[in-house]
């Protein structure tokens, strides 16, 4: 599971209004625990809390990559076939399938094309003639060891401090708050090196474990929903980014959906409020 911790009882109280709130709507669970209760899950945080909200019902990702290899091998059983090429080559092509797009084994064509690239949609969309208010929110993290006889039971979020723990297993990840900055600027790292400092009173974090911090690029619009569906003025056009924080777990259920919407089904879920034209003119 995954928890919230609290510093104060303010914030305490009114994170216990809001679960109850998505628990009464959304039919999600989670438990209150004490300070005490938190002392015996969690031995090794050594911050003075006054409680925590623990979400049962999600699952955790140890390894993103592994996760994403385990997706690759599942789609190549069923036939699928990985091959990488340069997304920014895509062309549409008036005679042939539709589209173009060069690989180093040689041009690949097909009837129909997803644009799946998240923050770098737009190196596809603007050539094609789209603007999309596409921005980004980046975010960091560095992985550590623990202090010998140290654990991290639970995914654990410091609420009041902004800064998340996360056991990987590389190593405890600790993530930062957003950053507001152009998605290609160089990293500036500020966040992870304060969050680090607070993190370290917190729990008893040993080395670093990754050469430089990882950063990341959240694509964002101004509803902050994603955008999927057909493209307005192309024929075999098809979107799908956009989803801020959360292409990890909305990922999945897009790539159904689209899929469903391609080959003439019902679609799991009603993709209209996603739809392309919205942010168009």
């Amino acid at each position: 599971g995954w928890m919230k911790v609290f510093r104060t009882e303010a914030a305490r109280d009114a994170a216990y209004k809001d679960a109850e709130k998505l628990s009464s709507t959304f039919g999600v669970n989670h438990q209150k625990l004490s300070s005490s209760e938190l002392k015996v899950m969690e031995p090794s945080i050594r911050a003075d809390l006054t409680g925590g909200l623990r979400w049962t019902d999600p699952w955790s990702i140890r390894d993103p990559h592994s996760l994403n290899k385990a997706y690759l091998a599942y789609f190549q059983s069923l036939g699928g076939r990985l091959v990488s090429g340069d997304a920014a080559t895509l062309e549409h092509i008036l005679e042939g399938p539709g589209w173009r797009v060069a690989t180093p084994e040689g041009p690949l064509e097909a009837k129909e094309v997803v644009v799946a690239l998240g923050p770098w949609a737009d190196t596809v969309t603007k050539k094609l003639g789209y603007r999309f208010p596409l921005a980004v929110k980046r975010g960091y993290h560095m992985h550590y060891g623990m202090a010998e006889g140290a654990q991290l039971n639970n995914w654990v979020l410091d609420a009041e401090k902004g800064y998340f723990l996360a056991p990987m297993l590389r190593g405890i990840r600790l993530t930062t708050g957003a950053e507001f900055a152009n998605r290609d600027a160089p990293k500036t790292p500020v966040q992870l090196t304060r969050a680090e400092r607070v993190a370290r009173e917190f729990f008893p974090l040993a080395e670093r474990r990754d050469e430089e911090p990882w950063m990341g690029a959240r694509p964002c619009t101004p509803d902050m929903m994603p955008i999927i569906g057909k493209a307005p003025r192309h024929e075999g056009l098809w979107f799908a980014f956009g989803h801020a924080h959360h292409g990890m777990t909305l990922g999945p259920v897009t790539g159904r959906a689209l899929a469903e919407k391609m080959t003439g089904e019902k679609t799991v879920i009603d993709i209209k409020p996603f739809r392309p034209d919205r942010f168009l003119a």
